[in-house]
């Protein structure tokens, strides 16, 4: 090729390699923040597509409830001889016909408004589920999401404090070097790089693991792309209208739901005693000789065992709208004992993580920054270390705290569907 084509083909191929690399490098670029997790898990989560057609199910369901039974259709010979010379013979007796027919069935009017009624609370039970499905499935990605980011938030604090812990180490190792300090001290202070260092190991590792249950919700999750630094100091609802709506909340959607259930349920099995009715129209051919006829039947059912076949059904199922009533119950006797202490530990969380932030961070870092400066200025190290101890505690403790108060606040954050984050 000649020299004056080769270069402008090898910047168009790299071009062309640039604009085909630019997608994935804009993939890898995406940042994830808590409420892009929520959003996409939501999304993305499978459990919610088989909510989604559980909902269709029930749906269709109800709109077949009240709808009449099929039709039946009757074929048959009717009045054949069956015993002495001539049987089975068709044509020797004048009432032997072939027979064919259509039977209609008629269930009373309130038994099928009774179907109706019960087939649309499985439906409504079903939107209950799904939406309590969707609240945990955003809970359970916060949650994950929170994890990660606590892992993160510490290694970035780690990393910070293993630069001031190396340039303690550089000068230990220059005093021992120059003859004003000792040995034992430059040895100490590599050995408080590496206490950091597997501060720093332990600490990737439970992001990976973070990042991983992560993966549950948002496959592909890149540890890298955690970003953000949220608040948890406030909630979408108050307390108070949680304790007010308890039946509203998520825990509790799908007791409410069957309760519902439950009740119409009890109509219906009433409804069973109302008796049942058919018609049946027949036409029967007979000889060529004979005359054709048509029959018209009416039939209805007779309930007359009620007390052994019916009242046991609405027996069943009192008791079973009884059970969904207890358990309804208990759960919300549950659910409201959580909230109060899911919002106490919330409470105090917030009150440490300030105590923290205001306080204890600021003294520990203003510790340890004055006995480094002492120690450059010709003092020991001892009182360094000792200070580098206790701040590294202090930021570890204090990214628990956050951790946990976000937890705290994931957990009281998607109770309410409309309220949700």
């Amino acid at each position: 090729m000649p020299r004056n084509l080769l270069i402008p083909t090898l910047f168009l191929r790299a071009c062309v390699l640039a604009g085909a690399l630019l997608p994935l490098s804009a993939v890898a670029a995406e940042r994830l923040t808590l409420a892009e997790a929520v959003r996409r898990a939501t999304q993305q989560a499978p459990g919610l597509d088989a909510q989604r057609a559980a909902i269709e199910a029930a749906q269709a369901e109800a709109s077949r409830a009240g709808a009449l039974p099929d039709p039946m259709l009757s074929i048959g010979i009717d009045n054949l001889p069956a015993t002495g010379a001539d049987a089975f013979d068709p044509s020797v007796d004048d009432m032997t016909m072939k027979r064919i027919g259509v039977r209609q069935e008629f269930p009373s009017a309130r038994k099928r408004a009774t179907r109706v009624a019960l087939a649309q609370r499985r439906v409504g039970e079903a939107e209950a589920m799904a939406v309590a499905a969707r609240l945990e499935v955003q809970r359970e990605a916060a949650l994950a999401w929170i994890d990660a980011w606590q892992a993160q938030r510490e290694i970035t604090v780690l990393e910070a404090l293993r630069e001031q812990a190396q340039a303690a180490a550089r000068l230990a190792r220059a005093r021992a070097g120059a003859g004003a300090g000792s040995l034992a001290d430059a040895l100490a202070a590599d050995a408080a790089v590496l206490g950091i260092d597997t501060g720093l190991e332990q600490a990737r590792g439970e992001r990976d693991v973070a990042t991983a249950r992560l993966g549950r919700w948002l496959p592909g999750a890149d540890a890298d792309a955690i970003e953000g630094d949220p608040s948890f100091d406030a909630l979408p609802v108050a307390r108070a209208q949680l304790l007010a709506r308890l039946d509203a909340l998520a825990p509790v959607l799908g007791s409410g739901a069957r309760v519902e259930s439950a009740a119409a349920a009890i109509a219906a099995a009433r409804a069973e005693k109302r008796p049942d009715w058919s018609v049946m129209a027949a036409y029967g051919q007979r000889d060529r000789d004979r005359g054709d006829m048509v029959s018209i039947e009416v039939g209805i059912a007779l309930p007359v065992f009620a007390r052994q076949r019916q009242d046991r059904g609405v027996l069943a199922r009192e008791a079973e709208y009884r059970q969904a009533l207890a358990q309804r119950d208990d759960e919300r006797r549950a659910l409201a004992a959580q909230v109060d202490a899911a919002f106490a530990r919330w409470e105090a969380l917030k009150r440490q993580v300030a105590l923290h932030e205001t306080r204890l961070l600021p003294l520990a870092a203003d510790r340890s920054a004055a006995a480094l400066g002492a120690y450059r200025g010709g003092g020991d190290l001892q009182p360094w270390l000792d200070a580098r101890a206790a701040e590294l505690e202090v930021h570890r403790t204090h990214a628990g705290h956050l951790g946990e108060l976000g937890r705290a606040w994931a957990g009281l954050a998607f109770l309410l569907p409309e309220a949700s984050p």
